[in-house]
This record gives C-alpha cells, sequence and structure tokens, in this order.
C-alpha cells in the first residue's frame, strides 16, 4: 500500500505516497479518538460537569450532549466542504484538525459542576459543538483528498485508510481507557483520571496539524480553472440532488450501526448490562482490531468486483446478524466481543470503500461540499442521536423498538445501493 504511485505523485513516487497516506490518516485518527473518547469516557465526567444528585439524569444529559454535538457538523459539512471546493483538501483538512484538538482541550481543562455550577455543563457544549464542527468537516475533506490522491485501480483498497486510521484513533481511546481504569481507582478516575484522554488528543492534533500542513494539493483541484472554483454553489447543490440524496441513503444503515457496535457499544455493555467497565474495554478493543484487519480485505475485492455488491452485501448481512448478536450480547466479556465482531465484520464492507463511493458520485468542483453536507446531515440525525435512543428506549423496556429501527436502516441502505451507479475505476480528474 506504500509502494503504489498516484497520479499526482512527485519524482520522489514512495515517499510522496508515504506522506499522503500518514499525513491523511494520522490527523484522521486524531478526530476520530477526539471524537469517540466522549463516549467512551462519559460514565466518568457525567457527575463531574453535571448535578451528580441523579446519576442516570447525569449520564443522559452527557449523552444528548454527545447527540448536539452532531448538529454542528451539517455545518462544519459546509464550511470546510466550501474551503476544500475553493481553497483546497489541504486546507480544509489542516484547518479541520487543528479545530478538533481545540474541542479537546477545553474539554480537558473544564472546570467541575462542583465549582462553576452550569458553566461547567456549558463549556462542554461548546467544546462539543466545535468538534462537531470540525468532524463535520474532517470526513468529506480527508476522503476527497484520499480518493484524488489514489491510483484508479486501487482507490478502493486505499479508500479503507479513512475508517482504519478512525478505528485505530478510537482503539487508542478504548485502550487507554482500559489501561487507565486499570490503573487507577474509580475515585481518581472520576476525578481527574477522565482529563488525560482529552489532553492527550489535545497535544497530539497538534502534531497532526504540522503533518498535514506538509502535505502537497491534489492534481484534480490544482487543474481546476478559477471559473470553475468560483461557480455558485448552491445551484450546484441543487444539481445533484439525486447524489446528495444517495449519499444519505447509503450512510443512514451505516451510521447507526457503527456508533452502536462500534463506539458506544462498551459505554452500553457497562451501564446497561452491568459488564465490568474494564472487561467491556478490552473486549471492545479486540474486536476493533477485527475491524480493522477485514478492512483492506473488503478493499481489494471491492476493487475487483465493484462497489456494489460489496456495498449491498455488508448492508445485508448487518442487518441479518444484528437480532441473533443482540440475543448472544448479555453481562460476560466473549460475548460482546464475539457480538461486536460479527456485526463489525459486515459493517466493515460498507466502512471500507464508501469515500470512493462518495467520490466517485461528484464532479471535482463540488466533490468535497457535494459529500460533506448530506453525510453530516445524515450521521447528525441519525448517527448522533442513536446512543441516546438506545439509551432511553431500553431504560422504558422498550429495546425493540430501537433493534428494529436499527435493522431497518440497514436494509434502507441495501436497498439504495441498487439505485447507484457502479463507479469502479470512475476518473476523478473533472
Amino acid at each position: 500500500m506504500t509502494t503504489a504511485t498516484p497520479p499526482s505523485t512527485t519524482a520522489k513516487g514512495a515517499p510522496s505516497t508515504r506522506r499522503t497516506l500518514i499525513g491523511t490518516g494520522i490527523g484522521n485518527a486524531v478526530e476520530w479518538y477526539d471524537w469517540a473518547i466522549y463516549a467512551t469516557f462519559a460514565p466518568y465526567f457525567a457527575a463531574q460537569l453535571f448535578s451528580n444528585t441523579d446519576p442516570t439524569s447525569a449520564i443522559l444529559s452527557t449523552l444528548a450532549i454527545f447527540a448536539v454535538g452532531f448538529v454542528a457538523r451539517p455545518f462544519g459539512g459546509f464550511i470546510f466542504g466550501w474551503i476544500g471546493d475553493r481553497i483546497g483538501r489541504k486546507s480544509s483538512m489542516t484547518l479541520a484538525v487543528g479545530l478538533a484538538a481545540l474541542g479537546s482541550l477545553l474539554i480537558g481543562i473544564s472546570p467541575t459542576f462542583g465549582a462553576v455550577g452550569a458553566w461547567a455543563s456549558l463549556l462542554l457544549l461548546v467544546a462539543r459543538l466545535i468538534q462537531g464542527l470540525a468532524h463535520g468537516g474532517e470526513l468529506p475533506s480527508s476522503q476527497t483528498y484520499l480518493s484524488e490522491m489514489a491510483p484508479r485501480e486501487k482507490r478502493g483498497l486505499w479508500s479503507t485508510l479513512i475508517y482504519t486510521s478512525g478505528t485505530v484513533g478510537i482503539l487508542g481511546g478504548t485502550l487507554l481507557g482500559a489501561v487507565l481504569s486499570g490503573v487507577l481507582s474509580k475515585a481518581d478516575m472520576a476525578a481527574w483520571g477522565w482529563r488525560i484522554p482529552f489532553l492527550i488528543g489535545a497535544a497530539f492534533g497538534l502534531y497532526a496539524l504540522i503533518m498535514r500542513a506538509r502535505l502537497k494539493e491534489t492534481d484534480a483541484f490544482e487543474h481546476e480553472t478559477v471559473q470553475e472554483r468560483h461557480e455558485p454553489m448552491w445551484p450546484q447543490i441543487v444539481r445533484h440532488r439525486r447524489q446528495a440524496l444517495q449519499v444519505i441513503g447509503l450512510t443512514v444503515g451505516l451510521t447507526v450501526s457503527y456508533y452502536i457496535w462500534g463506539v458506544v457499544a462498551p459505554t452500553y455493555a457497562s451501564t446497561t448490562l452491568g459488564m465490568d467497565r474494564g472487561e467491556a474495554l478490552w473486549a471492545s478493543s479486540i474486536a476493533l482490531v477485527v475491524f480493522i484487519a477485514v478492512l483492506p480485505l473488503w478493499g481489494r475485492a471491492a476493487d475487483r468486483f465493484g462497489r456494489k455488491p460489496i456495498m449491498w452485501a455488508s448492508a445485508l448481512g448487518a442487518a441479518a446478524m444484528h437480532y441473533p448478536m443482540i440475543w448472544l450480547l448479555r453481562d460476560s466479556p466473549w460475548q460482546l466481543t464475539v457480538s461486536m465482531s460479527v456485526m463489525l465484520f459486515f459493517i466493515a464492507g460498507s466502512a471500507a470503500i464508501v469515500p470512493a463511493v462518495y467520490a466517485e458520485l461528484f464532479p471535482t468542483k463540488i466533490r468535497t461540499v457535494g459529500v460533506g453536507v448530506p453525510y453530516s446531515i445524515c450521521v447528525a440525525v441519525f448517527g448522533g442521536t442513536a446512543p441516546y435512543l438506545q439509551q432511553w428506549l431500553t431504560g422504558i423496556g422498550s429495546a425493540g423498538l430501537f433493534n428494529l429501527y436499527s435493522v431497518a436502516l440497514l436494509v434502507v441502505s441495501a436497498v439504495v445501493v441498487l439505485s447507484v451507479p457502479e463507479t469502479k475505476g470512475k476518473d476523478l480528474s473533472h
């Protein structure tokens, strides 16, 4: 993967390719780490940043802000998409990772509810909105950049870097949570230990910003004329509304399943099923390693057989296995490991290649914002609310409704796949 030379590499070839992959991957990993550690450490800081008189209410309030952070993502998708299509993919990616690091820093140094009252909750909300803007811009920017830099015959494989690096970031936060919960007492974790991952995220964000500033711009963007870059944006979005709706349809099942099984599953297992927090985090880490391992396999398959059969098998496979894995999941770490691994295996099929598929649906002059806006809206409406909805419905004894909801959205994505043209090997230079 580090030896292929994309059309836009310099004469140095491999070093330019490595810089592209490392710069994109590290920044994306930091963004996802920053985004996911919120859910991982929510049980520890909920009572610190909200009133601790009602622990259940504090957790729900924390998850509500997790969902509110997604509200900013469509705005981030538009703002950073506009930057990516007007100023450059590289500039958009660099600004996004810097803003995400700022959000983590604010959470890491936030005063407690006991010290400043509701101001602590407000600062958490502001920090999460900042991260929402950044993450809403990160994915479309990095997906577009990587897809345009990749050789067309290996674009499916290269696109797996997005979820590979992102999941590495999530895995890093999960492992850090497992280590800290084993080394520190529950009292220390609640008092100050939860701040450590956010401060680490801020530091790595600064490093990623420097790495991305050294990247080169894509040829596809540089070959555009000034007139093309300054065409009115909204008429182009309206003109490509069919593609925008296809992005939403392809994303809706993936985002809910991924957040439930790949991000908040250990939190759900510990807070709802009574599993030991440390054991749940270790079980989740194993499942995430499985996810990372199968992503390139799906990517290679998509480059060989096409995008549509892979996405279709992924959505239907995840839908078929959802109920068996819910039935398996109880209060044992091995059950969490197996259920997460099985679901993430199928989710990986779509996750591996949707960055390439999204980029292949739009022309160069609207590629970043064309993906960013509908994708961010979908993730905000469905992905951001999934953890809260799961927690709330489970709490009132209606977990079955949430399971039906998850499966139905996966079926919707499978149906939408049928409407998408096969984009394997498409030229992205126009």
